[in-house]
């Protein structure tokens, strides 16, 4: 389940990330900037269930089906890496959408300055009111996530 850390432009491995893998797809979980919304659950059961350990098993379904859920975490905590291929191809035009609260949801080409150093994105999901412990992403503390 762990390998040593690859080149800088690997997203699929970061630090305090935990990283599952099979010949055909790497998909990495990192826990700290998931907002818990079970988008990977809702869309493949099989893969993603917190109830199991590990809570991903990569085995379970084509690689392709789980690239495809994997997309659709907002906050970016899951990433994935097919075989043979760079990482994940960001969103082209970049969107951002603004919640009610100010939360924003964004996807695209990301570079985002965080306190331990930039960091190389594809979806993230922002704090918006400035009350985040996890800044600048939404942990889901402060007065925007409330209204999100």
């Amino acid at each position: 389940m762990s390998a040593p850390p690859p080149d800088s432009e690997d997203r699929t491995w970061r630090t305090g990330s935990k990283r599952y893998e099979t010949a055909g797809i790497a998909v990495s979980y990192e826990s700290r900037i998931c907002l818990h919304q079970a988008e990977c659950i809702k869309g493949l059961p099989t893969v993603f269930d917190v109830e199991r350990r590990p809570w991903i098993d990569v085995g379970a379904e084509p690689a392709e089906d789980i690239a495809a859920v994997v997309r659709r975490c907002p906050s970016g905590a899951l990433q994935y890496r097919l075989a043979g291929e760079r990482d994940e191809e960001p969103s082209r035009p970049t969107r951002i959408q603004r919640h009610s609260g100010g939360t924003l949801y964004v996807r695209g080409d990301l570079h985002i300055e965080t306190a331990s150093g930039d960091r190389h994105e594809t979806r993230a999901v922002l704090c918006g009111c400035g009350l985040s412990a996890n800044q600048p992403f939404c942990d889901n503390s402060g007065r925007c996530a409330e209204h999100s």
